[in-house]
């Protein structure tokens, strides 16, 4: 890769607030934390996707904007379902098939007369919490979705993916529909998350790429080092761009990218997108999780910013640490005058 290739995925300036925050109200949907951010365009509007936690399990919101930075929450897209169905704790609706261009608008993709995703679940109480795993979302409306059983298992893959998959990213070429998750070697810590792809002709067979993982874990003193995970995958005119993160044995968390002209040989850069914060900002403990969409030649590259709790954060819920949306871009935009949080 070169410097140009580089540039066309850089986004240095952090905007000045976070854009989605948890409300720490005991009860609501999003008291512990908000994350996982996914984008894209449908019906004249902007629409973020992303997972909620309010101490139970994940459930999955929706928020609408005409400029990316301002956003109407719009609730729940897709609750948990009836005890016995594996989701009865956590569902989450991880990603939307939209058009897969770099610098393109994101256009949500009909399918059959559906929009087409793909959700991801955890079968225990708490925050991924048991083996993991992954299937088809139809949606009949951006609130009306049916999953489909569950497709990619964690008992079926190998041995780098046996203790659960982690979040799915659905993208089509040539006819063919692609899935890119992360997954764990095992299930209890230590483990080590890597990045793996599955394919299918007819959203129903699915075939594990026998190479897998694609983007694996790096060395020592790599900022992947212990976790490649929750791979954002889009196109920049013939080659394909994957933003993830990378955990490193410093505990904390960074945006990263990588390159393939084929979808499944990738080229790491080496290089970080977006690096933790300073100590008391939004993302001193990760900034991690991206989701990519561009509006007039600017990249908005969000991510799931972290920081520790400390000594003066009181709310109604015991949430381990202040988890929001926050969005770094190519461009520097007018940022807010108030602080983080």
């Amino acid at each position: 890769m070169n410097e140009d290739t580089l540039k066309q995925v850089r986004t240095p300036y952090k905007y000045g607030k976070p854009l989605i925050t948890p409300t720490y109200w005991r009860g609501a949907a999003d008291s512990n934390a908000v994350d996982t951010p996914y984008l894209f365009w449908y019906e004249g509007r902007y629409r973020l996707i992303y997972t909620c936690f309010d101490g139970i399990g994940y459930r999955t919101a929706l928020a609408s904007s005409d400029d990316l930075i301002e956003w109407d929450r719009q609730g729940i897209v897709h609750d948990r379902e009836e005890p016995g169905s594996g989701k009865e704790f956590n569902v989450a609706l991880a990603a939307v098939l939209r058009e897969p261009e770099l610098y393109g608008r994101g256009d949500a993709r009909i399918v059959d007369s559906q929009l087409l995703g793909v959700w991801q679940a955890y079968p225990d109480r708490g925050q991924e919490q048991g083996r993991g795993y992954i299937g088809v979302a139809r949606g009949r409306g951006l609130k009306d979705w049916e999953m489909e059983p569950p497709t990619l298992l964690p008992q079926d893959g190998a041995d780098w993916e046996c203790g659960g998959l982690y979040k799915p990213c659905l993208i089509e070429h040539k006819g063919r529909y692609f899935v890119f998750y992360n997954a764990k070697n095992r299930l209890h810590s230590p483990w080590f998350e890597q990045i793996g792809v599955a394919w299918s002709d007819d959203l129903t067979h699915w075939t594990r790429y026998e190479g897998n993982p694609v983007v694996p874990c790096g060395g020592p003193g790599d900022r992947d080092e212990r976790f490649a995970a929750d791979p954002c995958v889009l196109r920049d005119g013939d080659s394909w761009v994957m933003f993830y993160y990378g955990l490193s044995e410093d505990g904390h968390a960074r945006e990263l990218v990588a390159f393939s002209d084929d979808l499944v040989h990738w080229e790491k850069s080496g290089e970080v997108l977006i690096d933790v914060g300073p100590k008391g900002s939004i993302d001193d403990q990760y900034a991690h999780k991206p989701g990519v969409i561009a509006k007039d030649g600017v990249l908005y590259h969000f991510y799931g910013a972290s920081r520790k709790k400390g000594p003066g954060d009181t709310y109604e819920v015991n949430a381990k640490d202040r988890r929001c949306i926050a969005v770094a871009t190519s461009q520097s935009l007018p940022t807010a005058d108030s602080p983080f949080l």
